[in-house]
């Protein structure tokens, strides 16, 4: 493989890329070199003569997105970045690539690099997200745009690899992709036939052409993805003139080109070249420049983003001035949306409940509160993994989300646990302000664990409505029956876990989420299938502490009592009898161990206090992290081990969730 010496201002541009990320990976002594190597010339033709950004306000709206769903060759991304004028990533920190404090780490995350849209670890997940941020385009330019005004229209770009292609959750997402017909996403695939094991043909051998054709995208091929850059640029020309569908071009490219050894090989993958390789690469391919070192030329070419980019917002704000004056209820609604305030009074509408009240299962007051929020927040969209009836999550004011009426708010999952995780996480980073909500039952966070430690990771104000939370589901049994996850759950950090104990919690726990989702924290509701009665001592409020006082005994308590969820009620009733025999007892209701942890030491030892050592923990789960609440003198009610099946009531009994049994093991405890 020969390039002549004298290049061309594109080749320029392209080996600018490349040798930031050879030289990048080669400081750090770690790193993708292989992906930035050869993916440069779709990268650069893409950057260059189609995307629409301002480098130098990267959260202007209209801007379109691009996503590096192959995360690990994330030096791409930062040359290219660099090159076009972003100051979050300039050469000081292209060089300070992968170590600590730099904003050019080892994958790319949206919370750390300002101009990043998503932030893309696990292969996969970048092009789901993907997917979620082109339905929030689609949903938001079917919201506002006019037929003599168009205030929405941007592209979403995503680069994707062969690891991308092999991950399930990307075929989850592309599924739905192309029966919604989304046709402002556009997926350029690296098609170099190489992962870290070696060649894909030991493993991968699939027609992902004749694939992505089944899921109903539009479909392209450019044959040499190396050298033929009017062949990309006329695949995105010939993608973006189909409207009604999405497209995946196929890019076929060489790992590492240019490198004369490790050129598509599994070596140049994710290892630095070394010195001897480099200076080979730098005679194969011309370029005699130092490390790091740009030509003047293709850095003044690059930059010319720059000035493309403020032309192209200062179009943009002269649509918007004349929206603003043509449909100003209209723009003061997505003006609002934007900058992520709430109506005013948004959550008066909650409802709220007394004792009297019929009992009902805490996911049918999840469907009040949904349907209470949905008319005064009109950003709040989203769905079920196909469980729509069961998670009671459909929002009766609107239709649903389908092709051709993408100004609807009930998304159509299908049974895509993983996908619309991720698809939901896109959403909430889109920068429109919507707050997405994903459903399934609780157990099945398991199939979308990935993409709900990634809400936490980036920040993502998504809503987690999880259903059937306990052995108290029933019939379905063991494999249903979620014991051990909720505290898996609780284990991510910046993940709230609420688990509301009746409809006055459930509420507050909306209120809670509603607040996080504003903040771009993400919050998981575990809600119970059975009829849950409401308590004297609910709050809606109090639920924002975490945990509060549901019943109190006149002076210091003998016991505490602790509950979540439907094993409040037991202990409340527990609480009852054990007063009648003398016994003071106070009830704690605890929905949210974090909102509690968050609560200042003067509180929680108001609730807790430590002169009371006699605790017992009540919650149908497993009894993982308790001991930080109950200590070495008390104990827990729980299920360390899995459910069955069987009747719930006959569950909850058979595994001791009886009033009977808190009793008698609140005065094992005491005696």
């Amino acid at each position: 493989m020969t390039v002549a010496t004298t290049q061309s201002l594109e080749e320029l541009c392209i080996n600018s890329i490349r040798f930031l990320a050879i030289d990048a990976v080669e400081k750090a002594k770690s790193g993708h070199p292989g992906l930035p190597m050869g993916a440069a010339p779709m990268a650069f033709t893409l950057w260059d003569k189609f995307l629409r950004i301002n480098p130098k306000n990267p959260a202007w709206f209209n801007r379109d997105r691009f996503v590096l769903s192959a995360g690990h060759g994330c030096m791409l991304q930062y040359a290219l970045m660099y090159l076009a004028g972003y100051d979050s990533v300039t050469l000081d920190e292209i060089k300070n690539f992968r170590q600590w404090g730099s904003k050019t780490p080892g994958h790319p995350e949206n919370f750390e690099t300002e101009g990043v849209e998503v932030t893309t670890g696990p292969l996969g997940q970048g092009i789901a997200n993907a997917v979620g941020l082109a339905i929030a385009e689609a949903h938001m330019a079917a919201k506002f745009n006019k037929s003599d005004l168009t205030l929405v229209e941007h592209y979403t770009y995503a680069i994707l690899g062969d690891g991308c292609n092999m991950e399930g959750v990307s075929g989850e997402a592309c599924s739905l992709a192309g029966h919604l017909g989304l046709g402002k996403l556009i997926a350029l695939y690296d098609d170099n036939h190489i992962s870290i094991d070696g060649s894909t043909d030991i493993s991968f051998t699939e027609d992902v052409s004749k694939r992505f054709e089944a899921y109903g995208w539009h479909v392209l091929h450019v044959e040499n993805g190396n050298t033929d850059l009017a062949a990309i640029a006329q695949a995105i020309e010939d993608a973006k003139a189909v409207t009604d569908k999405p497209t995946m071009i196929k890019v076929t490219t060489t790992i590492g080109y240019g490198s004369p050894n490790k050129a598509n090989t599994a070596g140049i993958h994710g290892a630095a070249l070394g010195d001897s390789e480099i200076k080979l690469t730098r005679d194969n391919l011309g370029w005699p420049y130092e490390p790091f070192e740009v030509p003047e030329d293709a850095l003044t070419h690059m930059r010319k983003a720059v000035e493309r980019g403020a032309s192209y917002e200062a179009e943009w704000n002269e649509v918007l001035a004349q929206y603003k004056t043509k449909y100003a209820a209209e723009a003061a609604e997505f003006e609002r949306m934007l900058s992520g305030t709430l109506p005013e009074g948004w959550a008066d509408g909650l409802p709220t409940y007394t004792p009297e009240d019929k009992a009902l299962a805490s996911r049918k007051h999840s469907e009040n509160c949904l349907n209470a929020l949905a008319p005064v927040l009109p950003e709040l969209i989203g769905g079920s993994a196909d469980l729509t009836h069961s998670n009671l999550t459909e929002l009766k004011i609107s239709g649903s989300f389908q092709k051709g009426a993408y100004e609807n708010r009930n998304l159509r999952f299908g049974v895509r646990e993983h996908g619309m995780g991720a698809i939901c996480n896109g959403i909430a980073l889109h920068g429109s302000g919507l707050i997405p909500y994903g459903a399934t039952f609780l157990v099945f966070t398991d199939y979308m664990r990935g993409a709900i430690r990634l809400s936490a990771l980036s920040q993502c104000g998504v809503i987690w409505v999880m259903t059937h939370d306990s052995i108290a589901l029933g019939e379905d049994g063991p494999t249903h029956q979620p014991v051990e996850t909720i505290a898996a759950l609780r284990a991510i950090p910046g993940l709230t876990v609420l688990r509301p104990a009746d409809g006055n919690e459930t509420s507050g726990a909306y209120k809670v989420a509603i607040h996080h989702a504003q903040q771009n924290r993400p919050t998981l509701l575990a809600l119970s299938r059975q009829g849950l009665p409401n308590l004297a001592g609910s709050s809606i409020d109090a639920v924002a502490k975490g945990a509060y006082i549901a019943v109190d005994s006149d002076g210091t308590p003998d016991l505490i009592l602790i509950g979540t969820g439907s094993e409040v009620n037991l202990c409340v009733q527990a609480a009852e009898k054990l007063a009648a025999d003398g016994t003071k007892v106070r009830v704690v209701s605890m929905p949210s161990w974090d909102l509690f942890e968050a609560q200042d030491a003067a509180y929680r030892e108001s609730v807790l206090p430590k002169a009371v050592t006699k605790r017992l923990a009540v919650e149908a789960g497993i009894s993982m992290g308790w001991c930080k609440y109950v200590g070495s003198e008390g104990d827990t009610l729980s299920v360390d081990r899995f459910g069955a099946s069987a009747p719930g009531g006959t569950c909850l009994e058979k595994f001791g969730y009886t009033v009977d049994n808190v009793v008698a093991k609140a005065k094992a405890l005491l005696s």
